[in-house]
């Protein structure tokens, strides 16, 4: 049952029934010490009235004592000594966040304690990297029940990438009347992470800037294995010229080495001018995200004075990346830096560009959609390869 302003979602759970969460949640009591039990504005106005009764009795007689006097502090007392009785309710809360700028993303805690008790939840949610989707901080008047858990969530709308702190959730409990009230601060919050959105780059373009400087790091491969047939999206480089020549009829061969496994390893070297971090943390991002996805190592090199991440691969590296890209800032690379980076990429005031040795090309190009004139997908005219022996997406056709 709720009432009054409500800009949360709660829902009862019961606690046989639901699952465990200590893998990404936490559980904290309230601050120390035992907050004090104090009147709301209506438990005042209940004294007041006592008062003046009692002011009313001793100047006219005592015959509306009874009626009004007695019950009325009873009342208060008995709130008083309920509320005062509350054991601090528990917070079980995520302890940190993820999300995409631009995007959404629920926040959730789970509160429960041993008292069936009227509460007041609210978070302290005022942060610059998101809005709530709603008017000020997410509050919400529910009912706590003894021995089920009440989930309390909100959402929030992501704005820009950055780093920033959720919480803490202060529980307000209340007597039946709401007379007398008594506020626990939970001790916990919440870490948010907001990365930048990584944009789907076209496959022919990409592919043909990047394949150089992931080759480059493949050159001192293992001995030869054997040779197969070409598949679709072998690099030329590893076409076995010799027996295909030989054997002509049966098209193209590919040499496998003992070490093909390793897709190789790239460093990114990111820089910026003032005002444009947000652009170079997309487009090193994007890169950053396809050449994962390919099982290629990526490492990244700052110009903004942070560390640099040692090339890696998987899921939790490619976490690291974006975490590292949701705080990077602008900086100016050291001429040695620039040249041993095997990918540069860099945003100026006009355009953010991507360079692999003597080629540089805008991010702009790479990307799948446009921001003007259609949404998603390439031309034919605009992923097709000047090489005629490949086909639209840098294979041989």
């Amino acid at each position: 049952m709720e009432s009054g302003r409500t800009t949360g979602r709660v829902t009862a759970i019961e606690w046989s029934k639901r699952p465990s969460s200590a893998s990404r949640s936490r559980r904290s009591g309230c601050s120390p010490g035992d907050p004090p039990v104090r009147l709301t504005l209506r438990g005042w106005v209940v004294v007041a009235v006592i008062a003046f009764s009692l002011w009313t009795s001793a100047r006219y007689g005592p015959r509306s004592l009874n009626a009004v006097v007695v019950p009325a502090t009873i009342v208060v007392l008995a709130g008083v000594v309920s509320v005062a009785r509350i054991s601090r309710p528990s917070v079980e809360r995520t302890t940190s966040s993820e999300g995409v700028a631009g995007d959404g993303l629920t926040i959730e805690h789970v509160i429960d304690g041993d008292r069936t008790v009227s509460a007041t939840l609210s978070e302290a949610a005022d942060g610059e990297l998101y809005d709530v989707k709603s008017d000020g901080d997410p509050t919400t008047e529910t009912v706590l029940e003894a021995g089920v858990q009440t989930r309390f969530e909100y959402e929030l709308h992501l704005e820009k990438r950055g780093t920033d702190v959720i919480g803490p959730l202060s529980i307000v409990v209340t007597d039946v009347f709401g007379l007398v009230a008594r506020r626990f601060d939970d001790d916990g919050t919440t870490s948010l992470v907001v990365v930048p959105p990584t944009k789907e780059l076209r496959a022919g373009p990409t592919e043909r800037l990047l394949a150089p400087a992931v080759e480059s790091d493949r050159d001192e491969r293992a001995e030869f294995d054997h040779l197969r047939e070409y598949r679709r999206g072998d690099s030329l480089r590893d076409v076995h010229w010799k027996s295909t020549a030989k054997r002509a009829d049966d098209g193209l061969f590919v040499t496998e080495y003992v070490a093909e496994g390793d897709a190789g390893s790239v460093t990114i070297a990111l820089e910026c001018v003032e005002g444009r971090a947000d652009e170079l943390a997309t487009a090193a991002a994007s890169v950053a995200d396809s050449l994962l996805e390919r099982g290629v190592r990526v490492g990244l090199v700052r110009s903004d004075g942070g560390a640099p991440l040692a090339p890696g691969t998987g899921r939790e590296h490619r976490r690291d990346v974006l975490e590292i890209l949701a705080v990077v800032d602008s900086g100016e690379l050291a001429v040695d830096t620039r040249r041993e980076a095997d990918v540069r990429i860099r945003a100026d005031e006009s355009e953010t560009t991507v360079s692999v040795g003597d080629v540089e090309t805008s991010f702009e190009r790479l990307r799948r959609g446009r921001d003007h004139g259609r949404e998603f997908g390439p031309t034919v005219d605009e992923t097709r390869s000047d090489d005629p022996g490949m086909d639209d997406f840098g294979a041989v056709a």
